[in-house]
Protein backbone atom coordinates (compact mmCIF):
# COMPACT_ATOMS: atom_id res chain seq x y z
CA UNK A 1 0.00 0.00 0.00
CA UNK A 2 1.40 3.40 -0.98
CA UNK A 3 1.54 6.38 1.40
CA UNK A 4 -1.04 8.19 -0.76
CA UNK A 5 -3.49 5.28 -0.57
CA UNK A 6 -2.90 4.97 3.18
CA UNK A 7 -3.68 8.67 3.56
CA UNK A 8 -6.90 8.29 1.58
CA UNK A 9 -7.84 5.30 3.71
CA UNK A 10 -7.32 7.22 6.93
CA UNK A 11 -9.10 10.32 5.62
CA UNK A 12 -12.11 8.23 4.69
CA UNK A 13 -12.61 6.99 8.24
CA UNK A 14 -15.56 8.71 9.93
CA UNK A 15 -14.44 10.71 12.96
CA UNK A 16 -16.88 10.69 15.86
CA UNK A 17 -18.00 14.00 17.45
CA UNK A 18 -16.03 13.04 20.58
CA UNK A 19 -12.84 12.51 18.55
CA UNK A 20 -13.40 15.77 16.68
CA UNK A 21 -13.63 17.71 19.96
CA UNK A 22 -10.46 16.02 21.21
CA UNK A 23 -8.55 16.60 17.97
CA UNK A 24 -9.27 20.33 18.02
CA UNK A 25 -8.26 20.86 21.64
CA UNK A 26 -5.67 23.58 20.80
CA UNK A 27 -2.81 22.40 23.03
CA UNK A 28 -0.82 22.18 19.81
CA UNK A 29 -1.45 24.49 16.88
CA UNK A 30 -1.81 23.00 13.43
CA UNK A 31 1.27 23.12 11.23
CA UNK A 32 -0.84 22.71 8.10
CA UNK A 33 0.23 24.99 5.27
CA UNK A 34 -1.48 26.22 2.16
CA UNK A 35 -1.45 23.70 -0.64
CA UNK A 36 -1.10 20.59 1.51
CA UNK A 37 -3.76 17.98 2.20
CA UNK A 38 -4.05 16.86 5.82
CA UNK A 39 -4.57 13.52 7.53
CA UNK A 40 -6.47 13.37 10.81
CA UNK A 41 -4.51 11.73 13.65
CA UNK A 42 -2.13 9.70 11.46
CA UNK A 43 -0.26 8.26 14.46
CA UNK A 44 -3.37 6.99 16.21
CA UNK A 45 -4.86 5.56 13.05
CA UNK A 46 -1.63 3.90 11.90
CA UNK A 47 -1.23 2.37 15.37
CA UNK A 48 -4.77 0.96 15.30
CA UNK A 49 -4.13 -0.61 11.88
CA UNK A 50 -0.90 -2.17 13.16
CA UNK A 51 -2.56 -3.37 16.37
CA UNK A 52 -5.25 -5.20 14.40
CA UNK A 53 -2.51 -7.35 12.90
CA UNK A 54 -0.29 -7.70 15.99
CA UNK A 55 -1.75 -8.56 19.38
CA UNK A 56 1.49 -7.59 21.12
CA UNK A 57 0.87 -3.88 20.57
CA UNK A 58 -0.48 -1.92 23.53
CA UNK A 59 -0.74 1.79 24.27
CA UNK A 60 0.10 3.58 27.51
CA UNK A 61 -0.17 7.28 28.27
CA UNK A 62 0.29 9.70 31.17
CA UNK A 63 -3.12 11.38 31.09
CA UNK A 64 -2.46 12.74 27.59
CA UNK A 65 -4.17 10.25 25.30
CA UNK A 66 -6.26 12.85 23.50
CA UNK A 67 -3.22 15.14 23.07
CA UNK A 68 -1.06 12.43 21.50
CA UNK A 69 -3.82 10.82 19.38
CA UNK A 70 -3.49 7.61 21.41
CA UNK A 71 -7.15 8.02 22.34
CA UNK A 72 -8.00 6.51 18.95
CA UNK A 73 -6.44 3.21 20.06
CA UNK A 74 -8.29 3.58 23.38
CA UNK A 75 -11.61 4.06 21.58
CA UNK A 76 -11.05 1.14 19.20
CA UNK A 77 -9.32 -1.28 21.59
CA UNK A 78 -10.00 -0.23 25.19
CA UNK A 79 -8.58 -3.49 26.57
CA UNK A 80 -5.17 -2.58 25.09
CA UNK A 81 -5.10 1.02 26.31
CA UNK A 82 -3.62 1.94 29.71
CA UNK A 83 -4.12 5.30 31.38
CA UNK A 84 -1.26 5.71 33.86
CA UNK A 85 -2.16 9.15 35.20
CA UNK A 86 0.22 12.08 35.51
CA UNK A 87 3.20 9.93 36.52
CA UNK A 88 5.69 9.69 33.66
CA UNK A 89 8.23 7.63 35.63
CA UNK A 90 5.56 5.01 36.31
CA UNK A 91 4.49 5.18 32.66
CA UNK A 92 8.00 4.29 31.48
CA UNK A 93 8.49 1.62 34.14
CA UNK A 94 5.17 -0.01 33.26
CA UNK A 95 6.05 0.07 29.57
CA UNK A 96 9.38 -1.61 30.36
CA UNK A 97 7.62 -4.30 32.35
CA UNK A 98 5.15 -4.99 29.57
CA UNK A 99 8.01 -5.20 27.05
CA UNK A 100 9.69 -7.80 29.26
CA UNK A 101 6.49 -9.84 29.08
CA UNK A 102 6.53 -9.87 25.28
CA UNK A 103 4.37 -6.86 24.44
CA UNK A 104 5.33 -3.94 22.18
CA UNK A 105 4.30 -0.91 24.25
CA UNK A 106 3.75 2.53 22.73
CA UNK A 107 4.16 5.09 25.52
CA UNK A 108 2.94 8.61 24.80
CA UNK A 109 3.29 11.90 26.64
CA UNK A 110 4.70 15.36 25.97
CA UNK A 111 8.32 15.49 24.87
CA UNK A 112 9.30 17.68 27.84
CA UNK A 113 8.04 15.08 30.29
CA UNK A 114 9.76 12.13 28.64
CA UNK A 115 13.08 13.88 28.17
CA UNK A 116 13.31 15.88 31.41
CA UNK A 117 11.14 14.11 33.97
CA UNK A 118 11.43 10.44 33.07
CA UNK A 119 14.93 10.27 31.60
CA UNK A 120 16.52 8.12 34.30
CA UNK A 121 13.68 5.59 34.11
CA UNK A 122 14.01 5.44 30.31
CA UNK A 123 17.79 5.02 30.60
CA UNK A 124 17.81 2.33 33.27
CA UNK A 125 14.56 0.41 32.68
CA UNK A 126 14.33 0.63 28.88
CA UNK A 127 17.53 1.62 27.07
CA UNK A 128 20.04 -0.33 29.16
CA UNK A 129 17.93 -3.46 28.71
CA UNK A 130 17.38 -2.68 25.00
CA UNK A 131 13.64 -3.28 25.34
CA UNK A 132 11.23 -2.63 22.44
CA UNK A 133 9.43 0.30 24.05
CA UNK A 134 8.30 2.95 21.56
CA UNK A 135 8.17 6.43 23.15
CA UNK A 136 6.11 8.84 21.02
CA UNK A 137 5.97 12.41 22.24
CA UNK A 138 3.89 15.43 21.25
CA UNK A 139 4.87 19.12 21.46
CA UNK A 140 8.44 18.68 20.22
CA UNK A 141 10.58 21.81 19.94
CA UNK A 142 8.65 24.94 19.07
CA UNK A 143 5.26 23.40 18.28
CA UNK A 144 3.49 25.07 21.18
CA UNK A 145 3.34 28.67 22.32
CA UNK A 146 3.04 27.84 26.02
CA UNK A 147 6.65 28.61 26.90
CA UNK A 148 9.55 26.57 28.36
CA UNK A 149 7.34 24.34 30.51
CA UNK A 150 5.92 22.79 27.31
CA UNK A 151 8.62 23.44 24.68
CA UNK A 152 10.97 20.46 24.33
CA UNK A 153 13.71 22.31 22.52
CA UNK A 154 16.53 20.03 23.77
CA UNK A 155 14.98 16.54 23.63
CA UNK A 156 17.05 15.31 20.67
CA UNK A 157 20.26 16.32 22.41
CA UNK A 158 19.19 14.51 25.58
CA UNK A 159 18.34 11.24 23.84
CA UNK A 160 21.20 11.28 21.31
CA UNK A 161 23.60 10.50 24.14
CA UNK A 162 21.61 7.46 25.30
CA UNK A 163 22.97 4.09 24.05
CA UNK A 164 20.57 1.77 22.19
CA UNK A 165 18.06 4.59 21.57
CA UNK A 166 16.84 5.13 18.00
CA UNK A 167 15.52 8.66 17.38
CA UNK A 168 12.97 9.80 14.78
CA UNK A 169 11.77 13.32 13.95
CA UNK A 170 8.97 12.95 11.37
CA UNK A 171 8.14 15.67 8.87
CA UNK A 172 4.47 15.00 8.26
CA UNK A 173 1.65 12.47 8.04
CA UNK A 174 3.54 10.49 5.39
CA UNK A 175 6.46 9.94 7.75
CA UNK A 176 4.23 9.13 10.72
CA UNK A 177 2.23 6.50 8.82
CA UNK A 178 5.47 4.94 7.62
CA UNK A 179 7.39 5.14 10.88
CA UNK A 180 4.82 3.24 13.00
CA UNK A 181 5.36 -0.15 11.27
CA UNK A 182 9.11 0.56 11.09
CA UNK A 183 9.22 1.19 14.84
CA UNK A 184 7.36 -2.07 15.48
CA UNK A 185 9.78 -3.99 13.27
CA UNK A 186 12.80 -2.49 15.06
CA UNK A 187 13.84 -4.72 17.97
CA UNK A 188 14.83 -2.02 20.45
CA UNK A 189 13.74 1.24 22.05
CA UNK A 190 12.69 4.19 19.90
CA UNK A 191 12.09 7.82 20.79
CA UNK A 192 9.94 9.61 18.24
CA UNK A 193 8.75 13.16 18.12
CA UNK A 194 5.09 13.37 17.19
CA UNK A 195 2.79 15.71 15.27
CA UNK A 196 -0.86 15.28 16.22
CA UNK A 197 -4.32 16.34 15.11
CA UNK A 198 -4.67 17.30 11.45
CA UNK A 199 -1.18 16.74 10.07
CA UNK A 200 -0.17 17.85 6.56
CA UNK A 201 0.86 15.31 3.94
CA UNK A 202 4.03 16.92 2.59
CA UNK A 203 6.59 14.45 1.30
CA UNK A 204 4.41 12.54 -1.16
CA UNK A 205 3.37 15.82 -2.76
CA UNK A 206 6.99 16.61 -3.59
CA UNK A 207 8.11 13.00 -4.12
CA UNK A 208 5.14 10.71 -4.93
CA UNK A 209 7.14 7.51 -4.36
CA UNK A 210 8.40 8.59 -0.93
CA UNK A 211 8.47 5.84 1.68
CA UNK A 212 9.82 6.19 5.20
CA UNK A 213 12.89 4.04 5.86
CA UNK A 214 14.37 3.83 9.34
CA UNK A 215 17.94 5.14 9.36
CA UNK A 216 17.75 6.57 5.84
CA UNK A 217 17.90 10.15 4.58
CA UNK A 218 16.20 10.83 1.25
CA UNK A 219 16.62 13.55 -1.36
CA UNK A 220 13.24 15.20 -1.83
CA UNK A 221 14.33 18.05 -4.11
CA UNK A 222 17.48 18.47 -6.21
CA UNK A 223 19.37 21.76 -6.45
CA UNK A 224 22.80 23.08 -7.40
CA UNK A 225 23.25 26.22 -5.25
CA UNK A 226 22.60 24.99 -1.73
CA UNK A 227 21.81 21.76 0.10
CA UNK A 228 19.42 21.88 3.06
CA UNK A 229 19.64 18.83 5.31
CA UNK A 230 16.46 18.98 7.36
CA UNK A 231 14.36 17.01 9.80
CA UNK A 232 10.89 17.25 11.32
CA UNK A 233 8.51 19.90 10.06
CA UNK A 234 11.51 21.98 8.97
CA UNK A 235 11.63 19.78 5.87
CA UNK A 236 8.23 21.22 4.94
CA UNK A 237 9.55 24.72 5.58
CA UNK A 238 12.71 24.01 3.57
CA UNK A 239 10.71 22.72 0.61
CA UNK A 240 8.39 25.74 0.68
CA UNK A 241 11.41 28.06 0.96
CA UNK A 242 13.09 26.30 -1.97
CA UNK A 243 10.02 26.91 -4.13
CA UNK A 244 10.12 30.61 -3.27
CA UNK A 245 13.87 30.84 -3.86
CA UNK A 246 13.48 29.20 -7.28
CA UNK A 247 11.53 32.29 -8.37
CA UNK A 248 14.76 34.25 -7.80
CA UNK A 249 16.82 31.64 -9.68
CA UNK A 250 18.26 30.18 -6.47
CA UNK A 251 18.35 26.40 -6.79
CA UNK A 252 18.06 24.63 -3.41
CA UNK A 253 18.20 20.88 -2.77
CA UNK A 254 16.42 19.39 0.25
CA UNK A 255 17.67 16.20 1.89
CA UNK A 256 15.15 14.93 4.44
CA UNK A 257 16.68 13.19 7.44
CA UNK A 258 13.87 11.76 9.61
CA UNK A 259 16.14 9.46 11.60
CA UNK A 260 18.48 11.41 13.87
CA UNK A 261 20.06 8.29 15.36
CA UNK A 262 21.41 6.27 13.68
CA UNK A 263 22.30 9.09 11.29
CA UNK A 264 22.58 8.25 7.59
CA UNK A 265 26.18 9.40 7.42
CA UNK A 266 26.84 7.76 4.04
CA UNK A 267 24.10 9.69 2.23
CA UNK A 268 24.84 12.98 4.03
CA UNK A 269 28.56 12.82 3.23
CA UNK A 270 27.91 11.85 -0.39
CA UNK A 271 25.46 14.71 -0.97
CA UNK A 272 27.56 17.31 0.88
CA UNK A 273 30.53 16.38 -1.29
CA UNK A 274 28.76 17.29 -4.53
CA UNK A 275 29.34 20.47 -6.45
CA UNK A 276 30.64 22.87 -3.80
CA UNK A 277 27.16 23.74 -2.54
CA UNK A 278 26.46 25.68 0.63
CA UNK A 279 25.32 23.07 3.19
CA UNK A 280 22.63 24.12 5.66
CA UNK A 281 20.95 22.09 8.40
CA UNK A 282 17.41 22.96 9.46
CA UNK A 283 15.72 21.67 12.60
CA UNK A 284 13.00 22.46 15.12
CA UNK A 285 15.47 22.07 18.00
CA UNK A 286 18.22 24.02 19.71
CA UNK A 287 21.41 24.24 17.66
CA UNK A 288 23.14 22.56 20.62
CA UNK A 289 23.29 18.79 20.30
CA UNK A 290 20.76 18.26 17.51
CA UNK A 291 20.87 17.49 13.79
CA UNK A 292 23.20 20.37 12.95
CA UNK A 293 26.00 19.27 15.26
CA UNK A 294 25.48 15.62 14.28
CA UNK A 295 25.85 16.49 10.59
CA UNK A 296 28.86 18.74 11.22
CA UNK A 297 30.62 15.93 13.10
CA UNK A 298 29.79 13.42 10.37
CA UNK A 299 31.18 15.68 7.64
CA UNK A 300 34.40 16.64 9.41
CA UNK A 301 35.24 13.12 10.56
CA UNK A 302 34.85 11.99 6.94
CA UNK A 303 37.10 14.73 5.57
CA UNK A 304 34.34 16.88 4.07
CA UNK A 305 34.38 20.59 4.95
CA UNK A 306 31.85 22.57 2.90
CA UNK A 307 30.65 26.07 3.68
CA UNK A 308 28.24 25.22 6.47
CA UNK A 309 25.38 27.00 8.27
CA UNK A 310 22.66 25.97 10.73
CA UNK A 311 19.00 26.92 11.05
CA UNK A 312 17.65 26.05 14.48
CA UNK A 313 16.58 27.42 17.82
CA UNK A 314 18.90 29.45 20.03
CA UNK A 315 20.52 28.12 23.20
CA UNK A 316 18.00 29.77 25.51
CA UNK A 317 14.55 29.29 27.00
CA UNK A 318 12.04 30.57 24.47
CA UNK A 319 9.23 33.07 24.77
CA UNK A 320 5.54 32.19 24.99
CA UNK A 321 3.10 33.46 22.37
CA UNK A 322 1.39 32.70 19.09
CA UNK A 323 3.27 30.08 17.06
CA UNK A 324 3.49 32.06 13.79
CA UNK A 325 5.01 34.98 15.72
CA UNK A 326 7.46 32.70 17.53
CA UNK A 327 8.49 30.87 14.35
CA UNK A 328 9.21 34.20 12.73
CA UNK A 329 11.06 35.45 15.81
CA UNK A 330 13.31 32.38 16.01
CA UNK A 331 13.94 31.89 12.30
CA UNK A 332 11.78 28.83 11.57
CA UNK A 333 9.16 30.44 9.31
CA UNK A 334 9.37 30.04 5.55
CA UNK A 335 10.09 33.74 5.07
CA UNK A 336 12.94 33.63 7.59
CA UNK A 337 14.41 30.49 6.02
CA UNK A 338 14.36 32.24 2.64
CA UNK A 339 15.95 35.34 4.16
CA UNK A 340 18.73 33.37 5.85
CA UNK A 341 19.62 31.32 2.77
CA UNK A 342 19.71 34.44 0.57
CA UNK A 343 21.98 36.16 3.07
CA UNK A 344 24.42 33.25 3.23
CA UNK A 345 24.55 32.87 -0.55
Amino acid sequence: MTMASMARKYEARKVTPKEERQATSAMIASLAAEGYDTVSAPFGQALVEAAKADERIVGLTADLGKYTDLHILGNEMPDRFYQMGMAEQILMSAAAGMAREGFIPFATTYAVFASRRAYDFIAMAIAEENLPVKICCALPGLTTGYGPSHQATEDLAIFRGLPNMTIIDPCCADDIMGMVPAMIAHNGPVYSRLLRGKVPSVLTRHKPDYKFELGKAQMIREGKDALVISTGFMTMRALDAAEQLAKDNVDVAVLHCPTIKPLDVETIVAEASKGGRLVITAENHTKVGGLGEAVAAALLTNGVAPKFRMIGLPDEFLEAGALPTLHDMYGLSVSKVVEQIKGWL
